[in-house]
Formats: structure tokens, C-alpha cells, sequence
């Protein structure tokens, strides 16, 4: 390789280079978030999605082209994407890999048109960008690598002068969006996305950097051996056969129907997983070349694994892993066999409270997740196949998980998916009850739209860090109301706080005042000060409700 060029083997050890020093940085990166909340998650987003195609990479065998790491880095953060900072992270890879794919060794000019498309890609897939955040950073890197890339300079010193242009880039986003300034912080996304390129540059300058990794948050896990006691004698398929197909053309649904009617002729207990790039199979069977040379017509496979469960159960290969296998699969053919729903509601929801009140409304699916851990593009693609219906609403209830449900919407093919951007839990909940049966997705997804946009949301939680906001001194340990918009009070008493805070948001017009106290605030607690509320409010209605919600003592809506 000319020193010119990257290779396939340097790409691949540049990128999990990249992830092992976003890994490594996470917690730097969280403490960054403007707000200083228990749930900054900008870090552990950035890192659970670049996490997922690290795995694939991983699963690659160490021969695989500059081809085969594309498809293994693009579709791995796609389906692992989480937040709204994972989500554009996995854009810029997608945009990067589209413009590389095709090459046996990259140069600068190859770069530079690659990281071009790499911004493109991620501004189309957001509605409205907004200056100084990882999307300025990304294109400060762009715009520099396409600017160098007539010259001469070989790799080393081109890399070099790319990374200081996204740095000044990242020191300079305090001065494109206040809200940064005033923490006295720069953009978190901003500072993940220069993480990554750093550590690919330390690797391609030849540092030192461990790039091992354990616990690899994956694609979904194939079934491993165990620990149940059954008779040899009840094992009719005696291999079990794993193995990892990478796509070389288009694998259809009509495809993967006659894949798994294929391999439960020859065998059982099947589990195949399929998404644009790879098909992931399992299945137990007395042909294991058979299987193989099927998957073979779709494509190379990796990751081919045969145990005799005969030979090895003395060894106890099974363990409870492949029990749960079997009822997948089990799963999955009864739920082919399901009429398909008109429609179906997918809700992500926090607490044990939030959750029984969304099923009351109707919701098929409940994602946990939102503010404690934003659910990966993946998790709301498996939600929608388990609804099962022809439309398919989703309410991410939080403005850092639209963005994967609008990814997740762009991957389904089989069915419509309606994303109702609903950017909180009480949103959400108002969005349901506006829903009718009688009226057409396009209405209802108007109707529900409409009737949210009149919720206003507090959300009361505790300082982790000091620091100053929204003209507001906040300590580590503060009380801390949050609105739409920003923090409305700080102070030491929750009831005190969510008073001042109510006292900003609702007015003579207010109709309705919800309150949703959370695992960590009693119900006699709430229902003081559901008392004190009534009081201030005695136009409006009051109601209570336990969310069970961790991190927000209460949240409440105002109508």
C-alpha cells in the first residue's frame, strides 16, 4: 500500500480506533450536555451507536474489502443509532461509506468527495440544522479535507490539517449558539465527532491504541450453547448451524419467506434476522452444508459456526439462550400467521405509571427508554414488526428520539409508519386521546399534532454539576424545573420549585393540570402538592397520576 493510500485492513483499524477512543471519552463528552441533568446522554448515545458497527466490523473476517467494512460501518450504526447526535453520527457514516464503497485503496480526492457526501447526507436528515453543533463541525472538516484536496501533501500531514480545522470549528460553536457560551461548555456532539476522528488519526500515525472491546452492544445475538439436561435421543437435528450471510443483492421479504420455509424443511428451531446488509441465521439441522450453501446464493457468509449436540452434550451446550431461541422462533412463525392490524401505536414511555396509561389508550408496543436511555433506531424496527398492522404510529415522546423513529420509518418497508413527533411523555399521551378510528392517518396524525402542540411540559429532576443557564446559577444538588424551552426555576424544595416554575407556564386560560409523580416522589408528596396546586389554580382541573418515571421527581402538563 502506497503511504499515498488506505487499504481495507488501515480503514478498518482507523474506524474501531475512532469508536475505542469515543469509548473511552464518553463520560467527558456527557458532562458537556447544556443542562446539567442526570440523563446528558450525548456521549453514551454517540458510542452505543458507533458500538453496533464496531460489532459488525468485528464479525467481518480479516480479509473483507473496503466494500464489506462499508456495509458492516453503515448499516450497524444505522440500526444501533440512538439520540438525535447517534442518529447524525450514523448519517455521516452512511454519506462517508456511500462514497467509498467501490474503492480498493482511498486516496485524498476519494476522501475529500466522501466526507463531502458524509455532510450532505446528514443535513437532508435534519428538518430544521441548526449552526454550531456536530453538524457545524462536520462540515468544517468537509469543507477543509475538499479544500486540500488538490495538493500534494501526502495523507499524514492532510489528516492533520482536517482535524485543526474541525477543532477551531468545535472551540468556535459557543460563539454560534448562546445557550453554549452561557454553560461556558462547546457543542457535545461537536466534540464525539472529533473524538472519532482522532482516535482514526492516531491509529493511521501509527499510536499506540488498545483496540480490543468487550461487551460490544450487538446486532441481535446469535443463540450460544448450554446447560440443559435432555436426552440425546430427543435431538432430531443434530448440528446446530449459525452463520452470517453479507448481502451481494437485493434479499426481499418475498426472499426471506422462502429462506425460512427452506431451512425448516431441513431442520428447526430457526432464528433469521434480516435488514438490508446481512442476514443472520441460526437453525438447528443434519445439513449444515445445505443451509450453507443456500445462504451462498445471497451472498458471502462469515461467523459459520457447527456444533454437534449430540457429541457435545455431555459438555452441556445448551443453555437456557438456546430454549429462548426455539420460542423465537416460535414467536415469529405465530405471529406470521397473525391477520395483519389496520393499525397499530408504538409508544416509548418511562415508568411502570406512563406505561399503564398508554396501554389503556390503546398502544400496542411499549418501548422503555426516553429520557434514561434513547431506545436505538433497531429497537423501534422490531417494535414495528411485532405490531404488525398496515399503519404504524410511533410516538417517541422526546425531541432526542424523533430522529430515530424518522430513521427506523425510513428502513420499514412492508407498512406505513406515521411518526407523530410528540417530544414529551404528556405530548404523547395527549396525542392518543386525540386519535379516532374513523378518521385517515393523514387526519389523525393532523389531529394529534394539533391537540399536542397545546401541552406544555415541566419536567422536575436535580443538578448534577454547577453551572449557569438560561440566566439561572444552578449548584450541583439544585432543584431544577425544565419547560419546552429551557429551565423556568432552581431552588432546594421540589414542591417550591414546581410551584414557581407552574406559575410561568399556565395562566386564567388553563383548563387542566396533570401531575405525574415519579418512583422517587411519594404519592403523599403529590398529593400535597396537588392540594397547593389547586389552590393557585382553582379554575383549573387537577388531576394526579402515578408515572413511576426515575430521574424526574414529577412531570407535569399543562393544558
Amino acid at each position: 500500500m502506497s503511504t499515498q493510500t488506505i487499504d481495507a485492513h488501515t480503514l478498518r483499524r482507523m474506524f474501531l480506533g475512532g469508536a475505542k477512543n469515543l469509548e473511552l471519552q464518553k463520560e467527558y463528552i456527557n458532562e458537556l450536555n447544556v443542562f446539567p441533568v442526570p440523563d446528558g446522554d450525548t456521549g453514551t448515545n454517540m458510542t452505543l451507536t458507533i458500538m453496533s458497527a464496531a460489532s459488525e466490523i468485528n464479525a467481518l473476517p480479516e480479509d473483507a474489502g473496503i466494500d464489506k467494512i462499508s456495509k458492516a460501518i453503515s448499516g450497524g450504526s444505522l440500526r444501533g443509532a440512538r439520540g438525535n447526535s447517534g442518529v447524525i453520527l450514523s448519517q455521516l457514516f452512511r454519506g462517508f461509506t456511500k462514497g467509498i464503497r467501490d474503492y480498493e485503496e482511498l486516496d485524498i480526492p476519494i476522501i475529500a468527495k466522501a466526507m463531502e457526501r458524509a455532510v450532505e447526507t446528514a443535513y437532508k436528515a435534519v428538518m430544521k440544522p441548526k449552526e454550531g453543533t456536530i453538524l457545524t463541525v462536520a462540515r468544517a472538516v468537509a469543507d477543509k479535507a475538499v479544500e486540500l484536496s488538490e495538493s500534494d501533501m501526502d495523507l499524514a500531514a492532510y489528516f492533520e490539517q482536517v482535524v485543526e480545522a474541525g477543532n477551531k470549528a468545535l472551540a468556535n460553536t459557543p460563539e454560534q449558539l448562546p445557550v453554549l457560551k452561557e454553560a461556558g461548555v462547546v457543542d457535545s456532539g461537536g466534540q464525539g465527532l472529533m473524538t472519532v476522528l482522532e482516535g482514526a488519526v492516531h491509529i493511521f500515525n501509527g499510536e499506540e491504541l488498545d483496540l480490543n472491546f468487550e461487551n460490544l452492544p450487538a446486532a441481535p445475538a446469535m443463540p450460544q450453547g448450554a446447560h440443559k439436561e435432555i436426552s440425546t435421543d430427543d435431538i432430531k437435528f443434530g448440528y446446530c448451524t449459525e452463520f452470517i450471510i453479507n448481502l451481494e443483492k437485493e434479499f426481499s421479504e418475498e426472499d426471506e419467506e422462502k429462506m425460512k420455509e427452506f431451512l425448516m424443511s431441513i431442520g428447526d428451531s430457526l432464528v433469521l434476522v434480516a435488514d438490508d446488509e446481512i442476514v443472520k441465521i441460526h437453525v438447528h439441522t443434519n445439513h449444515p452444508g445445505i443451509a450453507f450453501e443456500k445462504g451462498l446464493e445471497y451472498g458471502n457468509l462469515c461467523r459459520m459456526k457447527i456444533d454437534n449436540m449430540r457429541i457435545e452434550h455431555q459438555e452441556k451446550l445448551f443453555n437456557e439462550a438456546e430454549k429462548r431461541a426455539a420460542q423465537e422462533a416460535e414467536a415469529e412463525r405465530e405471529a406470521a400467521k397473525r391477520p395483519r392490524k389496520k393499525e397499530g401505536f408504538i409508544s416509548v414511555t418511562i415508568g411502570e405509571g406512563m406505561s399503564e396509561i398508554f396501554t389503556g389508550l390503546g398502544v400496542d408496543h411499549l418501548i422503555e427508554g426516553g429520557q434514561t436511555m434513547n431506545p436505538s433506531t433497531d429497537d423501534i424496527l422490531k417494535a414495528v414488526k411485532d405490531v404488525h398492522a398496515e399503519t404504524v404510529y410511533i410516538l417517541p415522546n422526546n425531541k432526542n428520539v424523533i430522529l430515530a423513529a424518522n430513521q427506523a420509518k425510513a428502513l420499514v418497508k412492508d407498512c406505513e409508519v406515521i411518526v407523530v413527533p410528540s417530544k414529551t411523555v404528556p405530548q404523547g399521551i395527549t396525542a392518543m386521546i386525540a386519535y379516532s378510528p374513523d378518521h385517515s392517518p393523514e387526519e389523525n396524525l393532523s389531529r394529534m399534532t394539533e391537540d399536542m402542540a397545546n401541552v406544555k411540559t415541566i419536567e422536575i429532576t436535580y443538578a448534577v454539576r454547577d453551572t449557569k443557564i438560561d440566566g439561572k446559577e444552578i449548584h450541583e444538588g439544585n432543584i431544577m424545573a425544565i419547560g419546552d424551552k429551557g429551565i423556568l426555576s432552581v431552588g432546594d424544595s421540589i414542591p417550591e420549585v414546581a410551584l414557581e416554575a407552574l406559575k410561568e407556564v399556565a395562566d386564567d386560560e388553563t383548563e387542566l393540570i396533570s401531575i405525574y409523580n415519579g418512583k422517587d416522589f411519594s404519592q403523599r408528596e403529590r398529593d400535597e402538592f396537588s392540594a397547593l396546586v389547586e389552590e393557585q389554580f382553582p379554575d383549573a382541573d387537577v388531576e394526579a397520576n402515578y408515572g413511576g418515571q426515575p430521574v424526574y421527581y414529577c412531570i407535569i402538563s399543562v393544558e
